[in-house]
């Protein structure tokens, strides 16, 4: 048996492992989209069929009539990208500290962040509750960018940390003796170097604070709910209008996809970097 054909069975293995995986990962996403555009009745048909018996828009002027779609999905936006512009900002900040500066503490700021990511979040919603209720920032969108924050920043600081690490030290050394400045030979060459990291970054954190559903129900009344919150009006005391809902989930969807495709090379990038170190 030759060498190509040795190596031909484990590739095999390894690729039906892989459609294995994406199948299993991208059926709930299929049925989203087939229940979102299928008529109400077959959407609670027993007996559903895996492929679409019929396409039609009304569950998404459902979704629309239903209750208001555009002002939970501008508060989602704007608590996103706020946590984001913010996060990444402070975060960079004290990554770049972590990682370029010996201080004391240092080790315990480290294990500190990851111990903060340990702590489940359903934990934090009374105290949480509690202290913005004394700041009086509860059902405010800033109270909720700032709980936001407090679980993505560590994720931020740490993800960040890892890029900057890898970053070699001589880099700036050899622009500052080229007569740039600390600031001046971060914003030259370190920031360049850092923008996938920034990116991949980014779009996790604008996903995590997009998607969270338990502080954005438990914090912010009606008035002010967001688009997690929103999907919530399909379920009433006559039963859950599931085709409705899942067009309504296929909505909120679009934001994600297309803020993905806008940064998708940065984001390939980001993902493998520091992979190959030197």
């Amino acid at each position: 048996m030759s060498t190509a054909t040795a190596r031909r069975g484990p590739r095999l293995g390894w690729n039906i492992l892989g459609l294995l995986v994406f199948v299993v990962v991208g059926f709930p996403v299929y049925w989203m989209l087939n229940t979102a555009f299928k008529p109400a009745k077959d959407a609670i048909d027993p007996d559903p069929s895996l492929l679409p018996t019929g396409l039609t828009l009304d569950n998404f002027r459902r979704a629309l009539d239903i209750a208001d779609f555009w002002g939970p999905v501008g508060r989602s936006l704007i608590v996103s990208l706020s946590v984001v512009v913010i996060g990444m900002v402070i975060g960079l900040l004290a990554a770049l500290a972590i990682s370029r500066f010996a201080f004391r503490g240092r080790k315990v700021v480290i294990v500190g962040i990851l111990a903060v990511q340990m702590v489940p979040l359903v934990a934090m919603i009374i105290p949480v509750f509690l202290l913005l209720n004394d700041l009086g920032q509860y059902d405010k969108l800033t109270g909720l960018i700032i709980t936001y924050l407090t679980f993505i920043l560590p994720f931020t600081v740490w993800t960040m940390r890892g890029f900057i690490v890898n970053i070699p030290r001589e880099l700036e050394e050899a622009a500052m003796v080229d007569g740039c400045s600390r600031t001046g030979a971060f914003v030259r060459v370190v920031f360049p170097l850092l923008a996938p990291g920034l990116v991949a970054t980014s779009v996790y954190a604008f996903i995590q604070a997009w998607n969270e559903y338990l502080y954005a129900l438990m914090l912010l009344s009606q008035e002010n709910q967001t688009a997690t919150v929103w999907l919530a009006n399909f379920t009433t005391k006559h039963g859950t209008e599931y085709a409705p809902m899942m067009a309504g989930s296929t909505m909120m969807a679009v934001p994600i996809v297309v803020l993905f495709l806008l940064v998708q090379r940065k984001m390939a990038a980001g993902l493998t970097a520091g992979a190959v170190k030197g």
